[in-house]
C-alpha cells in the first residue's frame, strides 16, 4: 500500500515544541560546553591572541605538546559487562590531599592574564569541588592572599629555585607560614623554553600596549577593560618581572641546579616535597634514593624541550622503577576525565592538569573553571561506568585500558611488573 501523507494538526506538534528563553547569563553559556575542547573554543573567542596563545601554545615545534595529547588519543579501553555500577569511588587520598577524582590542578603562571581574578578564581573554584591547587612561583597572587581568601583550599605551592638562594628561602619560608604543606619543586626549566608563539605575537611582562594590543583592544574590550580597572598584572613573588617570560627565566632561574640542592631544600623546607619534571626513570630512581615523597613525571606541557617523549608513554617505566616507594603523578596532555582513568590505569597514583582549567577560566572566569572540574569529574564517573569499574583502582593493572600503537619497554616494563597482559 503506497504512504499517504498529510498534514500534522497543531494538537499533534504542540507537545514537540520546545521553546526556551534565550540566556546571556555565564552559567547558562558555560553549561553548553560539554568538553574541555568546547571551553577552548570560548576560551580563543574571548581573550586577545597573545593570551590564548600563552596558554594553548608550546615550545618551538610544539612537538612534545602533541605527542602527549597523540599517547592518549591511542588509548584503547576494553570493557567489561554485566557489572553493577551504579555507584563508583573514583577517590584520591594521598601525599596529604584528597579528592573526588585523582586530579591536582597544576601550577601555571601569569594566571591573571588570563582572566583578571585570575588564581583567587581557580582557588575558589577548586576549594567547591574539592580539588587541590597548585600555586605557582611565577603566580599573579602572593602565598598569604591565597591562604586568607580561600582557607578551605587544599594548597600545593610550586617552587623555582633562582640563582638568589636567600629569596628563594624567604619565599619557601612565607609558603610555610601561609599553610602550604607539600612543595613541589620543578626541575625541567635549566633555561627556558622558545615558545615561538609569545615570540610572535611579542608577548611580554606585563601585557605592553603596542599598535598590536591596542588594535587587540577592539576584539576583546572586555577583557581589556578588567585588565586596565583591576589591580596590576605582576608576578606576586619576583622582585623584578620586566621583559619577556624567556628572559626572565633565563636571568632568575639557576641552570647549576643539581641533586645535592636537594638536601639543601630539605634542610628549608619541613614538609613534603614533590619533585615535578621528570623524563627518565634513572632520574626518578635518584631522587627516591635520596628521600623525595614524590615524583610527578611531566614534559612541562610541552613548553620547554620540544620532541620530548610523552609522559603517558614515560609513565610505567617510571612507575617499574619507583617500585612503589613513593607516588608517582602524572602530567600533560590531561584534556578528558578519560585520560585520568588512562593514566591510573597505567600506573599514576594521581594527574595534574593545567591547560584543562585555564582554557575555563579564558572562557569565563570562575564560573568557567566551575565547569572545567564538573566535566572532568563527570567523565571519570561516565568512564568508570563504561568500563564495568566500581573503583578507579579497579582499572589498574585490569588489562582493561592499553596503548594501541606503543611497544615502547615502558610499556613492556608495566605489563611484566603488574603480571598481566595489557
Amino acid at each position: 500500500m503506497p504512504l499517504r501523507r498529510r498534514v500534522p494538526t497543531w494538537t499533534e506538534l504542540r507537545p514537540l515544541v520546545r521553546l526556551e528563553r534565550p540566556s546571556l547569563s555565564a552559567e547558562a553559556r558555560l553549561g553548553r560546553a560539554s568538553t574541555i575542547e568546547d571551553l577552548r573554543t570560548k576560551a580563543k573567542r574571548r581573550t586577545p591572541r597573545s593570551v590564548f596563545d600563552y596558554v594553548d601554545g608550546a615550545a618551538e615545534s610544539e612537538l612534545s605538546m602533541l605527542r602527549a595529547r597523540d599517547a592518549f588519543d591511542a588509548v584503547e579501553f576494553r570493557p567489561r559487562v554485566l557489572r553493577d555500577v551504579a555507584h563508583v569511588d573514583a577517590s584520591m587520598d594521598l601525599l596529604g590531599v584528597t579528592g573526588p577524582i585523582p586530579l591536582i590542578l597544576s601550577p601555571t603562571g601569569f594566571t591573571r592574564m588570563m582572566h583578571h581574578e585570575g588564581e583567587w578564581a581557580v582557588g575558589r573554584a577548586a576549594a567547591r569541588a574539592g580539588i587541590p591547587y597548585t600555586l605557582s612561583t611565577m603566580g599573579t597572587v602572593s602565598v598569604e592572599d591565597l591562604a586568607a581568601d580561600v582557607p578551605g583550599l587544599q594548597r600545593w605551592f610550586q617552587l623555582y629555585l633562582w640563582q638568589d638562594r636567600e629569596a628563594s628561602t624567604a619565599l619557601i619560608r612565607r609558603a610555610a607560614a601561609a599553610g602550604f604543606e607539600t612543595l613541589v619543586l620543578t626541575v625541567d626549566t635549566a633555561v627556558g623554553g622558545q615558545r615561538l608563539r609569545d615570540v610572535r605575537n611579542g608577548l611580554t611582562v606585563p601585557p605592553a600596549l603596542t599598535p598590536r594590543t591596542v588594535a587587540g583592544m577592539a576584539r576583546h574590550p572586555r577583557w581589556w577593560a578588567n585588565v586596565l580597572t583591576s589591580e596590576a598584572i605582576e608576578f606576586a613573588s619576583l622582585r623584578s618581572s620586566s621583559g619577556t617570560v624567556a628572559d626572565l627565566v633565563d636571568r632568575m632561574f639557576d641552570p647549576t641546579l643539581q641533586l645535592q640542592d636537594l638536601a639543601w631544600l630539605r634542610e628549608e623546607w619541613a614538609g613534603r616535597i614533590v619533585v615535578k619534571g621528570i623524563q627518565h626513570p634513572q632520574d626518578a630512581r635518584e631522587l627516591v634514593d635520596l628521600g623525595v615523597d614524590g615524583i610527578i613525571v611531566s614534559n612541562h606541557g610541552g613548553r620547554q624541550l620540544d620532541r620530548a617523549a610523552a609522559p603517558l608513554e614515560l609513565l610505567p617505566e617510571v612507575v617499574d622503577e619507583v617500585g612503589g616507594q613513593v607516588p608517582v603523578l602524572l602530567d600533560g596532555g590531561v584534556m578528558n576525565g578519560a585520560d585520568i582513568v588512562a593514566a591510573v590505569a597505567l600506573g599514576a597514583d594521581a594527574v595534574m592538569a593545567g591547560r584543562a582549567y585555564l582554557y575555563g577560566l579564558m572562557a569565563g572566569g570562575e564560573a568557567g573553571v566551575d565547569r572545567a572540574l564538573e566535566i572532568l569529574v563527570s567523565q571519570v564517573h561516565r568512564t568508570l561506568r563504561l568500563l564495568g569499574a566500581r573503583r578507579l583502582a579497579d582499572v589498574r593493572g585490569s588489562g582493561q585500558v592499553r596503548l594501541r600503537h606503543s611497544t615502547t619497554p615502558a610499556i613492556t616494563a608495566y605489563q611484566a611488573h603488574q603480571g598481566e597482559t595489557l
